[in-house]
């Protein structure tokens, strides 16, 4: 029996019964309400092995970079569109520092940042990632950030802000009479428009090759809960062919082969993404549980 494990734009058929199982069709898979407490319970013990004894080898471990990887890259773009297909309204912010920031400290920043935002807005959830200025050649290779929220800013306000929050942390501008206003710079995207959506954020992920001395990503709980992909029989493949025999299916559906699969890049816009309309009535019911105590990030 073939199965086939569909994300948003990518479909993939397994012959392999060994390794996907029938008892696995019409289940979604990519949240992290999957984890079990012994998933949990490993992740800790493997911390816990890897703590280091004395403070100097904590420090050696510390300065090991971190790069984002394919499959981070493949997650932060299958998040991004499940989080679109909730929020018609959402905004694109990026944050840049007024003067060099040391990376670890930029991420503290973020995350001061991200609270105050959480305290003052109801249900403000995020995505982020980080990036280098290479562009820039007065702050060259300066860590910055971009974020898509579901949340109007009030410019003025927020920018200030986040200037006062740099100073706080002693992140002030070199020159006294520099006005750093691309500090704070917001778009507002449309989650009706999958195309800007995938190209905002997944812009700025698939070109990320560069290496990191801090975390590189991350997002909100409730993101972080919403299922990305689901398995289903060939049926769907099937869908697929009539939408295309039918020129409905709104341009070129691509098919790789391996040895372990079929893969199948389909092109994503309004007819293709009611295909995955079950992965959005689960993500609707998740997204509406009652927050637990310990906040919103993950």
């Amino acid at each position: 029996m073939l199965i086939t494990k569909n994300t948003y734009g990518v479909t993939s058929v397994f012959s392999n019964k060994k390794t996907y199982s029938t008892l696995q069709i019409g289940e979604a898979r990519g949240s992290s309400l999957d984890r079990t407490q012994e998933d949990k319970d490993k992740d800790f013990l493997a911390n816990l092995i890897r703590r280091p004894l004395f403070p100097e080898e904590k420090e050696k471990r510390e300065r090991k970079p971190r790069v984002m990887s394919r499959r981070t890259k493949t997650k932060i773009r299958k998040k991004v569109i499940a989080f679109s297909r909730l929020h018609k309204k959402l905004s694109f912010l990026t944050l840049t520092f007024c003067n060099q920031v040391e990376e670890q400290k930029a991420v503290k920043v973020l995350h001061k940042f991200l609270d105050n935002a959480a305290k003052r807005s109801k249900d403000f959830q995020y995505i982020w990632v980080a990036e280098k200025q290479t562009e820039n050649k007065v702050f060259e290779n300066n860590i910055h950030f971009h974020l898509i929220t579901n949340k109007y800013w009030k410019i003025d306000k927020w920018w200030k802000y986040w200037l006062e929050l740099q100073a706080k942390f002693g992140i002030v501008p070199r020159e006294t009479s520099f006005n750093p206003s691309s500090a704070f710079d917001v778009k507002p995207i449309s989650g009706n428009n999958i195309k800007a959506i995938a190209n905002y954020l997944t812009h700025y992920v698939t070109k990320n090759e560069s290496e990191f001395m801090c975390q590189i990503w991350n997002c909100s709980k409730k993101i972080s809960r919403l299922y990305t992909e689901f398995y289903g029989d060939i049926g769907f493949v099937k869908k697929l062919e009539k939408l295309e025999a039918l020129e409905l299916l709104g341009g070129e559906r691509k098919v790789y082969v391996n040895d372990f699969a079929a893969t199948h890049l389909i092109p994503l816009n309004k007819i293709t993404l009611g295909l995955y309309g079950s992965l959005d009535e689960k993500n609707k019911q998740v997204w509406n549980m009652k927050e637990s105590k310990g906040g919103s990030h993950v």
